[in-house]
């Protein structure tokens, strides 16, 4: 159970403001508008703390114990996203059902990042039968790394066609962030990266309902409170 003790607004407050903030394209400063006009007077950088102290532990719980397994092939992409006006890398795979396998925010575009990503990947989900990627190299290197890592066969399918699954899911995520004003710093993009993905990931379906109750995304978000 996490742990809301010490804040000065209630715990349903704080998870709508975290849900709805990391659900919607929305500047904190929107956020603030809208919970004003319901008589909730928040400061954006109250919303800010929030994200950054409550997601990861959010998102813990629900790979620990809601996510739903995913498939053993993978289309696996990188996009970019600006941070002070530095670019970083989102590495992200889905399944070929669209189910979300996994995601990791890097510095760098490079054999090593994707290895590191394809690595958390297989931590969560065990090793892939079947990756496809576009035409770089540096995924093709990675994956080839991880086969003499792990002394497991995984079919290699480089193709921008059939890539179009997971490029296609990338905007979902872009979606979202894009009217989130700047960015400060690496950290704290990859705290709210982490809420975003969850959020999107509940709302594919991914999530295990408790006692098979049709919960809506936003009560199961919630629910991960409990």
């Amino acid at each position: 159970m996490i742990n809301f003790k010490g804040h000065r607004f209630e715990k349903d407050i704080i998870l709508t403001g975290i849900c709805w903030y990391l659900a919607y394209p929305l500047s904190y400063r929107n956020l603030k508008e809208m919970v004003a006009e319901r008589g909730v007077y928040i400061n954006h950088t109250s919303i800010y703390r929030w994200i950054q102290k409550f997601t990861p532990q959010l998102e813990a719980t629900f790979r620990k114990v809601k996510k739903r397994p995913v498939g053993t092939s993978w289309r696996m992409d990188e996009t970019d996203i600006k941070i002070k006006g530095q670019w970083t890398y989102l590495y992200r795979a889905v399944d070929k059902e669209g189910q979300t396998v996994d995601f990791l925010l890097t510095a760098r575009r490079d054999k090593q990042a994707a290895l590191r990503f394809f690595r958390k990947a297989v931590r969560q989900h065990g090793l892939p039968d079947k990756v496809t990627i576009d035409k770089s190299g540096a995924n093709a290197a990675a994956i080839e790394a991880l086969q003499e890592e792990t002394g497991h066969k995984i079919e290699i399918r480089q193709s921008k066609y059939l890539n179009n699954l997971v490029e296609q899911d990338h905007r979902a995520i872009k979606r979202i962030i894009r009217p989130m004003l700047g960015f400060k710093s690496f950290r704290s993009i990859s705290i709210t990266l982490q809420g975003v993905e969850l959020i999107h990931m509940i709302k594919k379906g991914q999530g295990v309902s408790d006692n098979n109750q049709n919960l809506s995304a936003a009560r199961q978000f919630y629910s991960l409170a409990a």
